[in-house]
């Protein structure tokens, strides 16, 4: 499954149209049809009472026919139009007519006024917004962002659907200008739109559902489009690292975790139980000395490597000693816990210089400390994938924390092709993207992993499946998709104020469990 933007979905649909030789008009027919299908399956009433709003463009297009069809099914929807009608045009102006043509009723707003569409509202069960659709990329007009405020007073007492995007809410970037519909649920077609996942669209979209009108999904090959992939457990599930029936430690790779300072001492142990638990053959602790026996005794079951210690942070020869222990590790994972110190630069750059071109994750600190030598991080010798959340990207970038969150996908994938990086831009979306061009969106997780120590669970897991021989997009993909899950799963159990670090990866096990 593939996020779409505007022009993105025009190409498709104009392929369909002209090349496939399917009209316009059944596309709408086929959308309309799909959401009434949809309706059907989310009341809990027999009857329940629907008002469809309808703009003048392809989305009330969509509105016609979806009113239309429910009275076709036993219901009395009321179809609110919200334009003169002498501006409804094309493909929706034929269903419109259709619509008029058989007689059905039409509370046109123009006749009427806001307090009476108010009064419509309060009596509807289902309000389904046909009003704007994708083309959103300004601030919306009147009457539209009267209606809109209108209907989101609702929100949580009815049932708001949109028809393929929540009126407002710009296709392509996610981005609200003033306001837009608050829906409970989205049916899009052929694929989700990208706004679903950046900017405010996640907080509009509510539930979303893709749904086929007859646009092939192979378009977007035969079109040559490099579009976002959206996460599923169809795709993830090939991706998890396979486990011989006959390994013994030695196949499933071992992992070495550097990181912990006096002050974060639970971070690093947070990414080696997370490796442990989600297949790691063996994993490695590599900790200043003075921690060494708080994290073994928490961690009994990694190795431990107690590095050269200076005030609880590792010290300069905390590099030669790991340097001839390097070559054993199938992957490295530096960062978890461990702080700021002065000469960490150069300390880093030093550990970057002696590695053996394993497979390296980069997280925390580290990343902070790393941001000055970008150019070492492109010419490693070996697949280097970087977890930032978005005020450590900011500080890599040198933009603020607001520039970042506002083009997630453009930034990471900049990012991951100019310094050869594969890139997990954390948050409430998190975007994987990889040195060749390709970007990821993780559609799942929520507010329960935002407590500190979630972000040190991912890497663990990262350089868990990195070990056990997955491709570094694999190993970042499975990772971020499964901690995602694992948050979800253990909230319904333990509230979503409840979640702990431990809880992911006991949450992690257990998708592991039910995906292989």
């Amino acid at each position: 499954m593939f996020a779409t933007g505007q022009k993105d979905m025009q190409y498709m649909d104009q392929y369909t149209m002209e090349k496939l030789g399917l009209p316009g008009v059944v596309l709408m027919e086929n959308a309309g049809a799909r959401v009434v299908e949809e309706i059907i399956k989310s009341s809990s009433a027999l009857n329940p009472k629907v008002v469809v709003l309808a703009g003048g463009g392809n989305n009330g297009g969509d509105g016609f026919v979806i009113a239309r069809r429910l009275f076709d099914a036993g219901m009395e929807p009321l179809l609110c139009l919200l334009v003169d009608p002498s501006k409804v045009k094309g493909d929706a102006k034929i269903h419109f007519d259709v619509y008029i043509n058989r007689g059905l009723s039409v509370f046109m707003l123009q006749e009427k006024s806001i307090e009476a569409l108010e009064q419509e509202l309060e009596k509807a069960d289902i309000i389904v917004d046909a009003i704007l659709g994708t083309g959103v990329n300004g601030p919306v007009r009147e009457p539209f962002h009267e209606v809109i405020s209108l209907v989101n007073q609702y929100e949580g007492e009815k049932l708001v659907l949109s028809v393929d995007i929540p009126s407002g809410v710009s296709s392509d970037t996610g981005k609200v200008h003033g306001v837009a519909i608050k829906a409970a649920k989205t049916i899009t077609f052929v694929f989700p739109k990208k706004g679903f996942f950046l900017n405010e669209g996640s907080q509009h979209v509510g539930e979303w559902k893709a749904v086929n009108i007859s646009v092939p999904p192979a378009i977007v090959g035969e079109l040559g489009l490099n579009l976002p992939r959206v996460l599923t457990d169809e795709f993830v599930q090939p991706c998890i690292p396979t486990r011989p029936k006959f390994g013994h430690k030695g196949t499933f790779g071992h992992a070495l975790i550097v990181g912990g300072s006096r002050p974060y001492v639970g971070a690093p142990i947070f990414a080696a139980k997370a490796a442990l638990k989600s297949g790691a053959g063996l994993v490695t602790l590599a900790v200043p000395e003075s921690i060494y026996l708080l994290t073994a005794a928490q961690n009994p079951e990694s190795l431990f490597l107690p590095l050269a210690d200076v005030d609880g942070h590792f010290g300069r020869e905390a590099v030669e000693e790991l340097a001839s222990r390097l070559k054993q590790f199938n992957s490295v994972a530096v960062g978890s816990g461990m702080g700021r110190f002065p000469g960490g630069e150069e300390w880093m750059k030093s550990l970057l210089a002696s590695l053996e071109g394993q497979p390296l994750v980069v997280d925390a600190d580290a990343l902070y400390l790393l941001r000055d030598h970008l150019d070492a991080v492109r010419q490693y010798k070996g697949n280097v994938i970087f977890t930032p959340h978005p005020g450590e990207m900011a500080q890599l970038i040198g933009k603020t924390v607001k520039e970042v969150e506002a083009d997630r996908i453009d930034i990471a994938k900049s990012f991951a092709q100019e310094y050869n990086v594969y890139l997990v831009l954390k948050g409430h979306r998190s975007i994987i993207a990889t040195p060749d061009g390709e970007v990821y969106i993780n559609p799942r997780g929520h507010d329960a992993l935002g407590k500190g120590g979630s972000g040190d669970v991912l890497t663990g897991l990262i350089a868990s499946f990195l070990a056990q021989g997955a491709p570094p997009v694999h190993a970042a993909v499975v990772a971020s998709y499964l901690h995602a899950r694992a948050g979800e799963e253990k909230a319904k159990i333990v509230s979503h104020y409840g979640v702990t670090p431990f809880d992911i990866i006991d949450g992690v096990r257990d998708q592991l469990n039910s995906m292989t």
